[in-house]
């Protein structure tokens, strides 16, 4: 393998590849995957010089730790958090240049949930279905990082851009997510609908890449039974059996037979991406 490679010393609660996700494969049953929070992707493979497409490390909540074995220009963004060189202390949001045989570590997230560490050349795996990214409801694409795995990089695309101001919101306080009503929101009573938004919903620890999941009050049900299976989007607020709303996040089920109340749009799930267990939910559902 060429030097041109990163070393996993420490892989974290889970950190995975990711660029913007292999779309168009839904009607084979394929999750788009890809970075939940891609305004943060995009902007840390900005700092390192690299087009947004590339693939970089996604963490959850605890980070990791990268031995590069050339030098390499690396950059942190996402979730908040301490970030070194070697131990000593590197700059959050900004290229970092690294020597060989240094190791980058990345820290607990001080708030949110994911933090983004992007290479300059991007993380070289070979693609499937024309994307890196790890799917891990289908096990498409490369598996989680486990220590010791090696990865190569690619070569560098342009110099690192610095910037004065972070154009990236931090992870929010309160998860205030818009929903669109419908297909199925004549399931649910009018009641329900004024629980949704009412309901004081809290973000659950059962939450992951699949779904956002809430701690609440459940909807109540209008119809009785169950749906064929059909089609689901990104976004979707599907009601299971326990009447609690899930949002379909990147790594979703393409079908599914459960009630869909409303869809959430895709430029407020970067926030969801964020949002750590606890973390209270305000909904807004509106007819289209």
């Amino acid at each position: 393998m060429t030097d041109r490679a990163i070393a996993v010393v420490r892989a974290g609660a889970l950190t995975t590849i990711q660029d913007l996700g292999r779309t168009g494969h839904a009607h084979l049953g394929v999750p788009r995957a890809g970075a939940l929070d891609q305004p943060a992707h995009r902007l840390a493979n900005r700092l390192v010089g690299n087009p947004a497409s590339a693939a970089a490390l996604e963490t959850t909540l605890d980070g990791c730790a990268i031995r590069v074995r050339r030098a390499a220009t690396a950059a942190v963004t996402g979730a908040p958090c301490p970030v070194t060189v070697d131990g000593r202390p590197a700059p959050w949001g900004a290229p970092v240049r690294v020597r060989p045989g240094s190791v980058f570590a990345v820290g607990a997230a001080s708030y949110g949930v994911r933090s983004y560490v992007a290479f300059a050349g991007g993380v070289a795996v070979e693609p499937v279905l024309g994307s890196r990214s790890a799917d891990l409801l289908s096990g498409i694409g490369p598996a989680p990082l486990a220590d010791g795995a090696v990865l190569p990089l690619g070569v560098p695309y342009a110099p690192p851009s610095g910037t004065d101001v972070l154009p990236c919101p931090g992870p929010p306080r309160e998860l205030v997510l818009p929903v669109v009503l419908g297909p199925r929101d004549d399931w649910f009573t009018t009641g329900a609908v004024r629980t949704l938004a009412t309901g004081g919903y809290v973000v659950s620890s059962a939450s992951n890449r699949i779904g956002l999941r809430t701690e609440g009050p459940p909807l109540e049900r209008a119809k009785d039974g169950e749906l064929p299976s059909e089609g689901m989007v990104l976004g979707a607020v599907q009601v299971p059996p326990d009447g609690r709303p899930l949002l379909f996040l990147a790594d979703h089920p393409t079908t599914g037979g459960y009630p869909v109340v409303g869809v959430v749009p895709e430029r407020h799930l970067a926030a969801a991406a964020q949002a750590a267990p606890g973390t209270p939910v305000r909904f807004l559902p509106h007819r289209a």
